[in-house]
């Protein structure tokens, strides 16, 4: 549906040129609810844009349902409005002096090819879609910040492009409101079978979104795939950190068990069983990667090696609502997090054992 091969993207910046886009390959399947992820100034929007047409690319070629929309050695650069795309921008871009029909009605008009009664119909079958039936007459700016998303949202659809690009429209909603849209925005883009694109910088909107997730880094993809292995698996340690929290044990490969996938690795506070790369060598300098919430204590009946017996000094306890995060300092000043239910019972001061099973200790190439 939509393939983007060897993309770049410069400009000319107060410091002097600003390589935004570093050839970025991707390719998008028909349907797929695909989320570039990243921090700010990673290059996500500007690759957005390129789609959209609104920036041109500095090389590379970009493909939409088949037609060659953007090639920079071919000459092509077809404009937005010839792509077959809806947008729905950070800021909804809603016309102020326009009722909520007006607005969704608006890019209809524009094309100057649909008779009124075609308009009306369409307009009222976007709204019904975004649940706004019965706000037609209301004006855009009596709207509620959640019904502007949703208008935003129908005035994207009401053409039914091939392609939805959405650039954070979530990010002005409140943090209840945001949760509920999530859902709502899931739900109806897989409802209508749309291929969308959609560009954040919240971990959880992608994690909960999507069928495939980009993380962008610095302009280039670092890590592409579902949103489980994306935070299961990560394969960079850019991944590990901007996705969730991680902590993070430095080492050097000890031991290789040639065909199962995991080793050993030596570090600061001993041997640990994890799953190492699967270039990983004998002496190769690691990274370990274990999330605070595969910590957990150790019961009385500890199991092997493989389990990764710890001991430490609970130094904080922070309540997050529905679980406890701790800070655990090991011996020689690692410190590590742990998520443990409310009802652990353990208070900073504490002396713990902890396990940390080898499953969820991954390995990463320094």
């Amino acid at each position: 549906m939509i393939r983007i091969s060897g993309l770049h993207v410069r400009y000319q910046g107060d410091a002097g040129e600003v390589h935004a886009v570093r050839g970025i390959d991707l390719e998008i399947k028909e349907g797929q609810f695909y989320t570039l992820l990243g921090p700010s100034g990673c290059g996500k929007t500007s690759t957005l844009r390129c789609l959209a047409g609104l920036e041109a690319a500095s090389e590379g070629e970009i493909t939409i349902a088949g037609e060659l929309v953007y090639s920079f050695a071919r000459g092509v650069l077809i404009p937005p409005h010839k792509r077959d795309i809806g947008m729905v921008f950070q800021s909804y871009a809603i016309w102020p002096h326009m009722t909520a029909f007006e607005n969704v009605a608006f890019p209809l008009r524009e094309l100057r090819r649909f008779p009124r009664s075609e308009i009306k119909d369409r307009v009222s079958h976007a709204l019904r879609l975004v649940q706004l039936t019965g706000f037609e007459d209301r004006p855009a700016p009596f709207l509620s910040g959640g019904q502007q998303q949703r208008l935003a949202l129908a005035r994207a659809l009401v053409r039914e492009p091939k392609v939805l690009l959405l650039d954070e429209p979530l990010s002005n909603l409140d943090a209840k409101l945001r949760e509920d849209t999530r859902v709502e925005l899931r739900e109806l883009v897989k409802k209508i079978g749309i291929t969308t694109v959609y560009v954040t910088h919240d971990q959880l909107e992608a994690l909960t979104m999507s069928d495939v997730v980009a993380v962008m880094n610095e302009g280039r993809i670092m890590q592409e795939a579902s949103p489980v292995e994306i935070y299961r698996a990560p394969k960079e340690r850019f991944v590990a950190n901007f996705i969730g929290l991680s902590n993070f044990l430095e080492g050097k490969v000890s031991r290789v068990a040639n065909g199962s996938g995991f080793g050993v690795v030596e570090t600061g506070n001993g041997a640990l069983h994890c799953v190492l790369p699967p270039t990983a060598k004998i002496k190769d300098a690691v990274t370990i990667v274990i999330r605070p919430e595969d910590i957990v204590l150790s019961g009385p009946h500890a199991g092997g090696p493989e389990q990764n017996l710890l001991e430490g000094k609970v130094v904080t306890a922070l309540f997050v609502g529905e679980a406890m995060e701790y800070q655990l300092q090991l011996r020689g000043g690692t410190m590590l997090r742990l998520k443990l239910h409310a009802s652990a019972g353990i208070a900073p001061g504490d002396t713990i054992r902890i396990e940390m099973p080898a499953r969820h200790c991954r390995a990463l190439t320094v």
